[in-house]
């Protein structure tokens, strides 16, 4: 397959990414050891940000994982917890309610959007932390995902984030580009061009890393079992509509087995890390002014 597919081809289609992640909300906490440990990564970096947000947007929440690392440091901070799924956002609340951290006492509510990270359903101005673990990957153009983060941030807000890189799962995208032209994995940036985005959006002092990770499996199906429960399914406007043939499976599974070292096969994740301030003016010369939640906050 050629690397320089079209553009719509490598658009991720939000629907069917929407009902993948809805499908595997169940099975989402049991095989997310990646996103756990990226996220664990994230929080250990704020050990070196001076900054205390008096709200802070979990925009990409999943099942809520991150919600313990945030409190662990910001105890008495308020989170919105945003997801694009409603069944992430309905595992999150029953795992962690909200009432259940205010009876404890001490500990700020919780609160909870079914939305879009493309079209933030929040005022201007309201959250000063945005925080976004392994979710950016599924927006279509970081211009506009960027833009609306910007646009929540409020004055001198931090933007704090992970996102997998172009390494991520290229035995897989090798393995089957070996059997076919259409899309099976999605288009991961650029550490360089997320540096680029976050600067066109008007972020101040952008601050990037990456590292890899590798994960084994003793087959090809194990690492489909755990996409599939992840949520992460191929959702590009390129793939295949329909079931792939068995001798296409087999084919590709012949090709990923010519990667297998020391028993295993692998797959690689490059992921990507990045903070970045919102300075006190939007790039036209707008002054960003606070402004409250549009709705009230239970409990509160």
């Amino acid at each position: 397959m050629s690397d320089a597919l079209p553009a719509d081809q490598l658009k991720i289609d939000k629907q069917r990414m929407r009902r993948s992640f809805e499908r595997a909300a169940a099975t989402y906490d049991h095989v997310a050891v990646l996103q756990r440990t990226v996220a664990e990564r994230m929080a250990e970096r704020l050990q070196f940000v001076k900054f205390t947000p008096s709200l802070i947007l979990d925009a990409g929440c999943g099942t809520g994982y991150a919600r313990k690392l945030l409190r662990d440091r910001y105890e008495h901070v308020p989170l919105v917890e945003l997801d694009i799924a409603l069944g992430m956002l309905q595992v999150a609340r029953g795992v962690h309610p909200w009432w259940r951290k205010l009876l404890r006492g001490g500990s700020a509510g919780v609160d909870y959007v079914c939305g879009d990270l493309d079209a933030l359903p929040l005022q201007s101005g309201c959250a000063d932390m945005v925080w976004s673990n392994l979710a950016l990957q599924w927006c279509n153009d970081l211009d506009v995902t960027f833009a609306g983060v910007r646009r929540v941030l409020a004055p001198n807000g931090l933007f704090m984030f992970s996102t997998f890189g172009p390494d991520t799962l290229r035995e897989l995208r090798q393995a089957f580009g070996a059997v076919d032209d259409y899309t099976h994995v999605s288009r991961f940036q650029d550490m360089h061009d997320i540096g680029d985005a976050l600067a066109r959006a008007g972020f101040a002092e952008p601050v990037m890393d990456m590292e890899h990770f590798t994960l084994t499996y003793d087959d090809v199906a194990g690492l489909m079992r755990d996409l599939k429960a992840l949520g992460a399914h191929n959702a590009t406007q390129g793939r295949r509509h329909g079931l792939a043939g068995k001798t296409t499976w087999r084919r590709m599974e012949s090709a990923y087995e010519q990667l297998r070292r020391e028993g295993k096969l692998p797959a690689t994740y490059e992921v990507v890390y990045g903070h970045a301030w919102a300075p006190a003016n939007l790039p036209d010369g707008r002054h960003v002014v606070q402004m409250p939640l549009p709705y009230k906050r239970r409990g509160g």
